[in-house]
């Protein structure tokens, strides 16, 4: 029978006080006959005990933990895997750029990095960044991967992917507070966007992050609908969108580091390469 890790620790920890008092006291017994000695010796062993039985539960407790914290780690990692495996299948489905979420992804966590995002949020955004279509895996091959431009009823279907990807999310509990980006990437700095309409800074963080990395990625890739952006041309467009489309302070940022952000892409004839695309930047 397994023995779980605290009563473990808890019977260990009365079998060794209970030798430690049997045994003491009778060596103390047959050794010392001075009652204010015995007294004195019994006051140090006492303390003595707590040091030594307080050092062992420390050891005990930091091992456990540590088995903790490596199962949990494996545990998130066979998470992050079998999302990343359900992302590829979904850029296939989508005809999206090689590595597209994946990309996107790295780079968005870049930029939040320099934006001071850390810690769980940080975690959140990754996720969130990775999964940022989701919703599309709801929408139908017709509109999905359709070369031409989409009509108003598609759109309108299209636009629903913001929603739905963030009602997939709340489904899942260690995916709940990654929605942002599924949500929000689409909301645009001066309220025009969708699905809320969300203006500025109402436009959760890494919302507002995201959209420079994926509209920069959008640009230079090549799509079905579109050849690649010269890379000058994609610059130029992000400087213009800022304030507007994008908020001013991530496209300043994300134009500050750009050459170590688009490290964390890959090589620019990955991105370029035709052939492989979206439906859709709607």
């Amino acid at each position: 029978m397994r023995i779980n890790p605290q009563s473990r620790i808890v019977l260990l920890y009365v079998v060794l006080s209970a030798l430690w008092i049997w045994f003491s006291d009778h060596a103390l017994d047959a050794l010392v006959h001075d009652h204010i000695e015995l007294t004195s010796l019994q006051s140090f062993k006492g303390w003595l005990f707590v040091a030594s039985t307080g050092a062992l539960l420390y050891w005990m407790i930091g091992r456990d933990l540590h088995r903790l914290r490596v199962a949990n780690q494996t545990l998130l990692d066979g998470h992050t895997q079998s999302l990343r495996v359900l992302v590829s299948a979904m850029d296939i489905r989508h005809r999206e750029t090689s590595d597209h979420s994946d990309r996107v992804m790295r780079m968005a966590t870049g930029l939040a990095k320099l934006a001071g995002v850390h810690g769980e949020t940080l975690h959140n955004l990754t996720f969130g960044a990775l999964l940022h279509d989701i919703g599309k895996l709801a929408l139908p091959d017709s509109i999905l991967i359709k070369p031409g431009k989409l009509d108003d009823e598609e759109m309108r279907v299209m636009r629903g992917h913001a929603q739905l990807g963030y009602d997939l999310l709340q489904r899942v509990d260690f995916l709940r507070g990654a929605g942002d980006i599924p949500h929000s990437h689409h909301e645009r700095w001066d309220g025009t966007g969708y699905p809320q309409g969300l203006r500025g800074e109402a436009i959760p963080l890494a919302a507002r992050i995201f959209s420079v990395v994926d509209v920069w990625d959008a640009l230079i890739s090549a799509r079905v609908y579109k050849p690649a952006w010269p890379e000058a041309d994609v610059l130029a467009y992000l400087r213009a969108a800022a304030g507007g489309q994008l908020d001013p302070n991530m496209v300043a940022l994300f134009l500050k580091n750009y050459d170590a952000l688009k490290l964390l892409g890959g090589a620019p004839e990955d991105r370029n390469r035709p052939g492989m695309a979206a439906a859709s930047v709607a």
